[in-house]
């Protein structure tokens, strides 16, 4: 019989994040532990554990608790022997960037270019540099609830194109990003998603279209959709939206991408910034 954790998930902002104080990721989970747990998360949008003693394969095995993992399509990013373990970090071996520097730099929600989307994804700190590379969450419900009606009436059967700009991307100066392969240029065909997404599990609508991969509204006209899209992204990243998590060494962050977008904040370029991050595979938005 497994033994219940005494913890508690206290809230870190009015915006969204919840601390769960007192839980040990590593030890035997009950399942009533597990449902105040994945209730807290979806209460939250973010969850944050902090002082966690994660190896790569038990950072994988508590992800898997909240659902199957998927890998990325940037494969030569995954860490070794590790197929779902995606390295975010500016350390180099011989020369050789060992994961994705630059990751996230922009406001996005992960991989929605990609037809089925993820629901969360779990982001570890293993280095965290002394200031900066903080990550900013938009709480998309509430940027949903900011829009005056007409817009939501508006954008009610609207749907969105999502791309992957890798290229573009890698094309930047001081980019360290390693080219596609054919099969992964393949791989990024883009996706179409409501403009306005209902949570799967609570059933409130978020507004589903970011910066980073939405390049426009289907059936509009270019400047109309742009127009539009501009538009939204004001109420999509409005400061009363969005929650600034502070990394410490050995945080543990699972986000629910369903209902949020992210942004990486800069850092000094002489300090490490070292991460893994799992991905849990999710359903096609409605």
């Amino acid at each position: 019989m497994t033994t219940a954790q005494n913890f508690t998930i206290c809230a870190l902002s009015p915006v969204a994040g919840g601390e769960v104080v007192g839980f040990d990721a590593n030890q035997p989970l009950s399942d009533s532990d597990f449902t105040r747990i994945r209730q807290g998360w979806l209460d939250h949008c973010v969850l944050v554990f902090r002082n966690q003693n994660f190896t790569p394969a038990a950072h994988e095995e508590f992800s898997k608790r909240f659902g199957p993992l998927k890998g990325h399509v940037l494969a030569q990013y995954l860490l070794p022997g590790h197929p779902f373990t995606l390295v975010l970090s500016n350390k180099k071996v011989n020369g050789e960037p060992v994961g994705l520097e630059d990751a996230g730099r922009y406001w996005h929600s992960d991989v929605s270019y990609e037809d089925i989307p993820p629901d969360g994804s779990m982001l570890y700190a293993l280095e965290i540099p002394p200031n900066g590379g903080d990550t900013l969450f938009a709480n998309q419900y509430r940027s949903y609830e900011l829009l005056p009606q007409h817009l939501k009436d508006r954008i009610a059967n609207l749907k969105a194109r999502h791309i992957f700009n890798y290229g573009d991307i890698q094309a930047q100066k001081d980019s360290n990003r390693k080219p596609l392969t054919a099969e992964q240029q393949r791989q990024l065909t883009g996706a179409i998603h409501p403009v306005v997404r209902v949570h799967p599990e609570t059933k409130r609508k978020a507004l589903y279209v970011n910066p980073g991969f939405t390049v426009a509204i289907e059936d509009l006209p270019a400047p109309e959709s742009d127009q539009l899209l501009k538009e939204l992204f004001v109420y999509a990243t409005h400061e009363s939206v969005i929650y600034r998590h502070v990394w410490k060494p050995h945080d543990a962050v699972l986000w629910d991408n369903r209902c949020l977008m992210h942004h990486a904040t800069t850092y000094a370029a002489q300090y490490t910034r070292h991460m893994h991050r799992t991905t849990i595979a999710g359903s096609k938005p409605f």
